[in-house]
């Protein structure tokens, strides 16, 4: 991990932030209003070859790492615009389906990945199963040479904009751990045979909006398999990992938007003869704030670095998105509170993010779970749940 920035990290922080400046915040706030994609900002970054900076160069992307996408997302995060569909196409999808797709898998998929032309998503939780993986109920039976999947999926993130997505089935039951052997599905169309959704209601203002999903005997062939039958947890790690850091990204995005605008807004407001910034009482708040988000920026980009070496990510990639999830979520506060009355107002563009920031310690992992995972793996304390 470098100390300082390099020349080709600057200008793609500079060339993101100068695409994502033409549409601004009141862009983000018009598609989250009526639920549309970002279409015309995705477009121009699918055509710089920012949503395929990660994917191999063989199959049409730019062969960078988890680093570089990262980047793209913050830039886009601290331009008003965070972007959670990248999280699930970009970071999950174009991270496991090069390590475990197959060959076909992967000329198929990583191409339309790369330019943006189409989109994944990602459909693992359930209502009674949450964070318990291995508690999955959705059901994938053989029928000769394919699949029929019969449950429920629940919160699953613009399925109503994508293209495909990935699954998580329950293939069969381990007869010692009672735990469920999960395999990986590739489904090609959401509007499939068998397959519906609803509409969730829910008080997050992004234009990617969370549905309920019903699989009535949905029949998949045989190639959907992702990786090996009864082993998708190994592939779908590859994919979580990933989701993390681009989950914490955001939050550094947001969080560096937030701040700029309170001290832009301080610095101008003056009420008793002088501009408010003046005063310790908003200067300490905001200091805070920068120095948190900055504390939670090192271990992204450690944990970036990492998966992008090969290494085993899973401790630094929680770490990351605890640290960045409360950073990010205190900046948009501490912004808000600068702002006074006016930072519940749509027009200050602040409030309306709060959402998006606030979900991220909840998804893709809880707070909680995060810590369990710590208390185990890092101190070596007995599992607790």
């Amino acid at each position: 991990m470098p100390l300082r920035p390099s020349d080709e990290e600057k200008e793609l922080r500079t060339t993101v932030a100068q695409i994502v400046g033409k549409f601004g915040h009141e862009y983000y706030q018009a598609k989250a209003a009526t639920g549309e994609p970002m279409a015309e900002l995705w477009e121009q970054l699918g055509r710089g070859g920012y949503l395929g900076i990660s994917i191999p160069e063989e199959y049409g992307g730019g062969g960078a790492g988890l680093t570089e996408l990262a980047i793209v997302l913050e830039e886009l995060s601290a331009g008003g615009c965070p972007e959670l569909a990248m999280v699930l196409s970009q970071g999950i999808a174009g991270s496991v389906l090069p390590r475990h797709g197959t060959e076909d898998q992967k000329r198929r998929y990583l191409p339309g990945i790369a330019s943006g032309e189409e989109k994944f998503v990602f459909a693992l939780t359930e209502p009674d199963a949450g964070s318990n993986s291995h508690n999955v109920s959705t059901w994938a039976k053989r029928d000769g040479d394919d699949w029929i999947v019969r449950g429920t999926k629940y919160y699953i993130s613009g399925v109503d904009h994508c293209d495909h997505f990935l699954l998580v089935a329950r293939t069969g039951t381990d007869e010692v751990t009672g735990r469920g052997r999960l395999t990986l599905f590739v489904v090609d169309d959401p509007d499939t045979r068998g397959l519906s959704r609803q509409l969730i209601s829910t008080a997050l203002g992004a234009p990617e909006r969370q549905f309920t999903m019903f699989f009535d005997d949905v029949r998949l062939p045989a190639e959907a398999v992702v990786g090996e039958v009864d082993n998708g947890l190994s592939a779908l790690f590859d994919g979580l990992n990933p989701e993390r850091v681009l989950s914490a990204v955001i939050c550094l995005g947001v969080g560096r938007y937030a701040i700029n605008k309170a001290v832009g807004y301080v610095n101008e407001r003056n009420v008793w003869g002088v501009p408010v910034g003046t005063y310790q009482g908003v200067q300490h708040p905001l200091a805070e704030a920068a120095i948190e988000l900055t504390g939670a920026a090192a271990m992204v980009w450690r944990a970036a670095a990492e998966f992008d070496a090969g290494l085993s990510a899973g401790e630094t990639a929680n770490m990351a998105k605890f640290l960045a999830s409360r950073a990010g979520y205190k900046a948009l506060d501490t912004a808000i509170q600068m702002h006074g009355g006016n930072g519940m107002s749509h027009e200050y563009g602040l409030a309306d993010l709060w959402g998006i920031v606030r979900l991220q310690q909840v998804a893709p992992v809880s707070t909680q779970m995060v810590l369990n995972h710590i208390a185990q793996h890092t101190l070596g304390l007995p599992r607790s749940y």
